[in-house]
Protein backbone atom coordinates (compact mmCIF):
# COMPACT_ATOMS: atom_id res chain seq x y z
CA UNK A 1 0.00 0.00 0.00
CA UNK A 2 3.05 2.80 0.75
CA UNK A 3 4.80 1.63 -2.11
CA UNK A 4 1.33 2.35 -4.33
CA UNK A 5 1.14 5.34 -2.92
CA UNK A 6 4.97 6.65 -3.31
CA UNK A 7 4.29 5.69 -6.88
CA UNK A 8 1.32 7.54 -7.45
CA UNK A 9 3.74 10.82 -5.68
CA UNK A 10 6.31 10.61 -7.31
CA UNK A 11 4.31 10.28 -10.39
CA UNK A 12 2.47 13.16 -9.78
CA UNK A 13 3.03 16.49 -11.89
CA UNK A 14 3.66 18.65 -8.46
CA UNK A 15 6.49 16.24 -7.67
CA UNK A 16 7.98 16.34 -11.20
CA UNK A 17 7.64 19.99 -11.37
CA UNK A 18 9.38 20.21 -7.91
CA UNK A 19 12.26 17.25 -8.62
CA UNK A 20 12.61 19.07 -12.35
CA UNK A 21 13.43 22.01 -10.25
CA UNK A 22 16.02 20.77 -7.77
CA UNK A 23 17.48 19.27 -10.41
CA UNK A 24 18.10 22.51 -12.77
CA UNK A 25 18.98 24.59 -9.39
CA UNK A 26 22.03 21.79 -9.03
CA UNK A 27 22.79 21.61 -12.52
CA UNK A 28 23.32 25.34 -12.37
CA UNK A 29 25.52 25.19 -8.87
CA UNK A 30 28.10 22.99 -10.80
CA UNK A 31 28.05 24.77 -13.69
CA UNK A 32 28.99 28.12 -11.76
CA UNK A 33 31.87 25.73 -10.19
CA UNK A 34 33.29 24.57 -13.01
CA UNK A 35 32.89 28.08 -14.75
CA UNK A 36 35.35 29.13 -12.42
CA UNK A 37 38.16 26.88 -13.18
CA UNK A 38 40.31 27.07 -16.30
CA UNK A 39 41.23 23.71 -16.43
CA UNK A 40 38.57 22.13 -19.38
CA UNK A 41 40.29 18.79 -21.15
CA UNK A 42 40.40 19.48 -24.51
CA UNK A 43 39.48 16.23 -26.31
CA UNK A 44 36.52 13.84 -23.99
CA UNK A 45 36.35 10.56 -25.55
CA UNK A 46 33.06 9.27 -24.31
CA UNK A 47 32.47 5.03 -24.75
CA UNK A 48 28.50 5.40 -25.06
CA UNK A 49 27.26 2.41 -22.94
CA UNK A 50 23.75 0.83 -21.80
CA UNK A 51 21.29 1.54 -24.16
CA UNK A 52 20.54 -2.45 -24.25
CA UNK A 53 20.71 -2.14 -20.74
CA UNK A 54 18.68 0.82 -20.96
CA UNK A 55 15.99 -0.70 -22.70
CA UNK A 56 15.37 -3.69 -20.74
CA UNK A 57 15.06 -1.38 -17.46
CA UNK A 58 12.17 0.40 -19.17
CA UNK A 59 10.41 -3.05 -20.02
CA UNK A 60 10.97 -2.56 -23.57
CA UNK A 61 11.54 -5.75 -25.60
CA UNK A 62 13.15 -4.04 -28.36
CA UNK A 63 16.39 -2.90 -27.82
CA UNK A 64 16.34 -0.81 -31.39
CA UNK A 65 14.56 1.30 -29.00
CA UNK A 66 17.36 2.25 -26.72
CA UNK A 67 19.83 2.69 -29.62
CA UNK A 68 17.95 5.33 -31.13
CA UNK A 69 16.83 6.89 -27.68
CA UNK A 70 21.15 6.92 -27.04
CA UNK A 71 21.59 8.26 -30.82
CA UNK A 72 18.93 11.19 -29.49
CA UNK A 73 21.52 12.12 -26.38
CA UNK A 74 24.44 12.52 -28.79
CA UNK A 75 23.12 16.47 -30.11
CA UNK A 76 22.78 17.32 -26.05
CA UNK A 77 26.04 16.12 -25.21
CA UNK A 78 27.92 17.82 -28.58
CA UNK A 79 26.37 21.14 -27.17
CA UNK A 80 27.48 20.48 -23.85
CA UNK A 81 31.04 20.13 -24.98
CA UNK A 82 30.87 23.39 -26.55
CA UNK A 83 29.52 25.04 -23.93
CA UNK A 84 31.99 23.72 -21.47
CA UNK A 85 35.19 24.59 -24.13
CA UNK A 86 35.97 21.25 -25.57
CA UNK A 87 37.57 20.72 -28.84
CA UNK A 88 37.55 17.35 -29.97
CA UNK A 89 35.02 14.74 -28.95
CA UNK A 90 35.41 11.10 -29.54
CA UNK A 91 32.22 8.87 -29.45
CA UNK A 92 32.71 5.32 -29.88
CA UNK A 93 29.57 3.78 -31.47
CA UNK A 94 30.25 0.17 -32.89
CA UNK A 95 33.10 -1.36 -31.96
CA UNK A 96 35.44 -4.32 -34.11
CA UNK A 97 33.69 -6.94 -31.76
CA UNK A 98 30.51 -5.93 -32.29
CA UNK A 99 30.50 -6.36 -35.82
CA UNK A 100 30.20 -10.17 -35.48
CA UNK A 101 26.51 -9.94 -34.07
CA UNK A 102 23.48 -11.42 -36.36
CA UNK A 103 22.87 -9.52 -39.06
CA UNK A 104 18.91 -9.53 -37.23
CA UNK A 105 20.38 -7.25 -34.25
CA UNK A 106 23.35 -5.54 -36.36
CA UNK A 107 21.72 -4.10 -38.96
CA UNK A 108 19.05 -2.13 -37.60
CA UNK A 109 21.98 -0.70 -35.19
CA UNK A 110 23.79 0.12 -38.27
CA UNK A 111 21.02 2.08 -39.84
CA UNK A 112 20.25 4.16 -36.42
CA UNK A 113 24.05 5.50 -36.96
CA UNK A 114 23.81 5.82 -40.69
CA UNK A 115 21.04 8.52 -40.02
CA UNK A 116 23.19 9.59 -36.63
CA UNK A 117 26.01 10.70 -38.59
CA UNK A 118 23.78 11.69 -41.43
CA UNK A 119 22.25 14.46 -38.79
CA UNK A 120 25.51 15.19 -37.25
CA UNK A 121 26.35 16.68 -40.65
CA UNK A 122 23.59 18.33 -41.32
CA UNK A 123 23.46 20.15 -38.18
CA UNK A 124 27.19 21.46 -39.85
CA UNK A 125 29.61 19.11 -36.93
CA UNK A 126 32.37 18.53 -37.96
CA UNK A 127 32.40 14.81 -38.42
CA UNK A 128 35.44 12.78 -38.77
CA UNK A 129 35.26 9.07 -39.00
CA UNK A 130 37.77 6.81 -36.55
CA UNK A 131 37.61 3.35 -37.22
CA UNK A 132 38.56 0.60 -39.80
CA UNK A 133 35.71 1.30 -42.55
CA UNK A 134 36.95 -1.47 -44.83
CA UNK A 135 35.42 -3.74 -42.21
CA UNK A 136 31.75 -1.77 -42.54
CA UNK A 137 29.05 -2.60 -45.16
CA UNK A 138 29.47 -0.27 -48.41
CA UNK A 139 26.37 1.84 -47.65
CA UNK A 140 27.77 2.68 -44.06
CA UNK A 141 31.25 3.51 -44.86
CA UNK A 142 30.54 5.62 -47.74
CA UNK A 143 28.43 7.60 -45.13
CA UNK A 144 31.09 8.10 -42.88
CA UNK A 145 32.70 9.27 -46.02
CA UNK A 146 30.45 11.90 -47.22
CA UNK A 147 29.70 13.16 -43.96
CA UNK A 148 33.81 14.06 -43.45
CA UNK A 149 34.07 14.85 -46.94
CA UNK A 150 30.94 17.22 -46.61
CA UNK A 151 32.11 18.74 -43.47
CA UNK A 152 35.74 19.15 -43.56
CA UNK A 153 35.46 22.49 -43.85
CA UNK A 154 33.10 23.16 -40.89
CA UNK A 155 34.81 25.30 -37.86
CA UNK A 156 34.35 24.55 -33.91
CA UNK A 157 34.20 21.13 -32.48
CA UNK A 158 35.86 18.23 -33.94
CA UNK A 159 33.04 15.08 -33.54
CA UNK A 160 35.26 12.00 -33.95
CA UNK A 161 32.73 9.23 -34.47
CA UNK A 162 34.15 5.24 -33.65
CA UNK A 163 31.77 3.06 -36.04
CA UNK A 164 33.81 0.03 -36.64
CA UNK A 165 36.58 0.55 -34.04
CA UNK A 166 38.58 -1.30 -31.93
CA UNK A 167 41.83 -0.46 -30.73
CA UNK A 168 44.30 -3.38 -30.78
CA UNK A 169 42.62 -2.90 -34.71
CA UNK A 170 44.10 0.89 -35.03
CA UNK A 171 47.36 0.16 -33.87
CA UNK A 172 47.80 -2.67 -35.87
CA UNK A 173 46.34 -0.67 -39.18
CA UNK A 174 48.54 2.47 -37.97
CA UNK A 175 52.01 0.17 -37.54
CA UNK A 176 50.86 -1.24 -41.20
CA UNK A 177 50.22 2.38 -42.66
CA UNK A 178 53.82 2.93 -41.76
CA UNK A 179 55.18 0.19 -43.35
CA UNK A 180 53.71 1.18 -46.59
CA UNK A 181 54.61 4.52 -46.06
CA UNK A 182 58.42 3.54 -45.19
CA UNK A 183 58.65 1.23 -47.82
CA UNK A 184 57.06 3.45 -50.76
CA UNK A 185 60.57 5.54 -49.70
CA UNK A 186 62.72 2.53 -50.16
CA UNK A 187 63.51 2.32 -46.40
CA UNK A 188 64.41 -1.24 -45.42
CA UNK A 189 63.44 -3.01 -42.10
CA UNK A 190 66.56 -2.94 -40.82
CA UNK A 191 66.55 0.79 -41.30
CA UNK A 192 63.38 1.59 -39.92
CA UNK A 193 63.96 -0.39 -36.56
CA UNK A 194 67.03 2.10 -36.16
CA UNK A 195 65.04 5.05 -36.09
CA UNK A 196 61.15 3.98 -35.04
CA UNK A 197 59.46 5.30 -31.83
CA UNK A 198 56.28 6.27 -30.38
CA UNK A 199 55.86 9.22 -32.42
CA UNK A 200 56.31 7.35 -36.15
CA UNK A 201 53.21 5.17 -34.79
CA UNK A 202 51.13 8.14 -33.60
CA UNK A 203 51.15 9.88 -36.98
CA UNK A 204 49.07 6.84 -38.66
CA UNK A 205 46.70 6.66 -36.21
CA UNK A 206 43.00 7.12 -37.07
CA UNK A 207 43.01 10.55 -34.82
CA UNK A 208 46.42 12.05 -35.66
CA UNK A 209 46.97 15.62 -35.83
CA UNK A 210 44.47 15.69 -32.85
CA UNK A 211 45.55 15.72 -29.12
CA UNK A 212 45.17 12.67 -27.06
CA UNK A 213 41.85 13.03 -25.07
CA UNK A 214 42.48 13.90 -21.75
CA UNK A 215 39.53 12.51 -20.34
CA UNK A 216 37.64 9.38 -21.50
CA UNK A 217 33.78 9.38 -19.92
CA UNK A 218 31.95 5.74 -19.87
CA UNK A 219 28.62 5.47 -19.09
CA UNK A 220 26.47 2.33 -17.61
CA UNK A 221 28.63 1.18 -14.67
CA UNK A 222 31.38 -0.52 -16.40
CA UNK A 223 34.98 0.00 -15.36
CA UNK A 224 37.28 -0.99 -18.24
CA UNK A 225 38.22 0.73 -21.66
CA UNK A 226 37.21 -2.51 -23.50
CA UNK A 227 40.11 -1.44 -26.22
CA UNK A 228 38.85 2.15 -26.40
CA UNK A 229 41.68 4.55 -27.66
CA UNK A 230 44.86 2.04 -25.91
CA UNK A 231 47.25 4.23 -27.29
CA UNK A 232 46.07 7.71 -27.51
CA UNK A 233 44.53 7.16 -23.36
CA UNK A 234 48.27 6.52 -21.83
CA UNK A 235 47.32 9.57 -19.68
CA UNK A 236 43.93 10.09 -19.82
CA UNK A 237 41.92 10.81 -17.02
CA UNK A 238 38.85 8.34 -16.51
CA UNK A 239 35.44 8.68 -15.21
CA UNK A 240 32.82 5.74 -14.97
CA UNK A 241 29.04 6.88 -14.67
CA UNK A 242 26.54 4.65 -13.51
CA UNK A 243 23.88 5.82 -15.43
CA UNK A 244 23.25 4.43 -19.04
CA UNK A 245 23.59 6.24 -21.96
CA UNK A 246 19.68 7.36 -22.75
CA UNK A 247 19.80 8.53 -19.20
CA UNK A 248 23.35 10.74 -19.04
CA UNK A 249 22.13 14.68 -18.28
CA UNK A 250 24.21 17.59 -18.67
CA UNK A 251 24.56 17.34 -14.36
CA UNK A 252 26.33 14.11 -15.01
CA UNK A 253 28.33 15.54 -17.83
CA UNK A 254 29.49 18.91 -15.68
CA UNK A 255 30.16 16.30 -12.99
CA UNK A 256 32.61 14.67 -15.12
CA UNK A 257 34.48 17.57 -16.42
CA UNK A 258 34.28 18.96 -12.47
CA UNK A 259 36.24 15.65 -10.95
CA UNK A 260 38.66 16.27 -14.14
CA UNK A 261 39.37 19.54 -13.28
CA UNK A 262 40.22 18.43 -9.76
CA UNK A 263 42.76 16.54 -10.37
CA UNK A 264 46.14 16.69 -10.67
CA UNK A 265 47.07 15.43 -13.51
CA UNK A 266 50.97 13.14 -13.28
CA UNK A 267 51.28 11.95 -16.52
CA UNK A 268 51.75 8.23 -15.63
CA UNK A 269 53.93 9.46 -12.91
Amino acid sequence: MAGRMYSVIRDSRPYQSFRDLVYHWYERHVEKKISSSDIVPRHVGVILDGNRRWARSMGIEDVNTGHRRGADKISELLHWCTEAGVEVVTLWLLSTDNLTRPASELDPLLEIIENTVEGLATDGWRVRAVGALDLLPDKTARVLKDAGESTSGAGGLIVNVAVGYGGRREIADAVRSLLHEQASLGTSIEELAEVLDVEHIAEHLYTRGQPDPDLVIRTSGEQRLSGFMLWQSAHSEFYFCDVHWPDFRKVDFLRAIRSYAARHRRFGT
